[in-house]
């Protein structure tokens, strides 16, 4: 094994072994993390930069699924995920990463990367500020607007690469849900969005020019199997650490985590 191969191998691997972990801390799926990784480690292995940004969105969408539905159960075992929001998602998210996984494949996603990164910059902000949360309604969210969320939420995260838990969360803070069950609940857009986004960019990428060896449309199973199983493994370790926290230690924790995915997001930008 050659030296360039074994710090791929070793990239992988950690990035496997932290976007695990934060799946259950902050019921995100670490698509940002995984989706550098995967970047770098195609560039390296000579895809054309045509089919990097492809290989390594529905890679990562099918290295989210078994990560994203461990930390799920997880949190719906301990009491703190609602299963009726969740049900609700399923279908609208999974349109939604539909359109926008067809959309990613053929436009820009500058202008989307700006919003998203003012949308989680504001959130990080009100966070660490420890400003008041603003309030939709009192508690539950009605069916219409966890559908409407839904259709939004797998559109805009099919587009960068994400699992929604940074969406899911913004969302149910403002229904007046505590920071342990959004982050509980959120963690079944991760499955949803990962196992839709998978599903498209297999069939999307069938029959395409230039995919590395081991490849299944646009997603590797090499490094499917390489990141996968770490990432798995690591998501209960997150789910036990969120339930040591406080309310305010998760709060502060998860703002902090927010402005790492702005800067990411804000050094793509500047490099586009």
């Amino acid at each position: 094994m050659t030296w360039s191969v074994m710090l791929l191998t070793g990239a992988l691997a950690g990035a496997g072994a932290i976007s695990g972990f934060l799946a259950g801390l902050f019921g995100v799926g670490g698509g940002s993390i995984v989706v550098a990784a995967l970047y770098q480690a195609f560039t390296f292995a000579g895809v054309s930069d045509d089919l990097c940004m492809r290989m390594s969105l529905g890679t990562a969408f099918a290295i989210m699924a078994p990560t994203s539905a461990t930390s799920f159960l997880g949190h719906l075992r301990r009491g703190s995920a609602d299963a009726n929001v969740a049900r609700g998602w399923v279908v609208p998210v999974a349109i939604g990463v539909g359109a926008g996984s067809l959309i990613a494949t053929r436009l820009d996603g500058g202008p989307l990367k700006a919003l998203f990164v003012a949308l989680v910059l504001a959130n990080a902000l009100k966070l660490l500020s420890g400003w008041p949360a603003w309030r939709a309604a009192a508690d539950v969210p009605s069916r219409a607007a966890v559908r409407i969320s839904g259709l939004v939420i797998g559109f805009l995260s099919s587009l960068i690469g994400i699992g929604g838990g940074v969406f899911g969360n913004m969302f149910l803070t403002a229904y007046g849900r505590s920071m342990h069950q959004a982050i509980g609940t959120t963690a079944s857009l991760g499955a949803i969005i990962s196992l839709a986004g998978t599903a498209t960019f297999v069939l999307l990428g069938l029959g395409a020019a230039g995919t590395p060896a081991g490849s299944l449309g646009f997603v590797s199973v090499i490094a499917f199997c390489i990141v996968a199983p770490l990432a798995a493994c690591m998501a209960p370790f997150g789910v036990q650490l969120a339930h040591r926290f406080t309310r305010q230690q998760l709060r502060i924790g998860f703002g902090l985590f927010l402005l790492a995915i702005s800067a990411r997001f804000l050094a793509s930008l500047a490099q586009s």
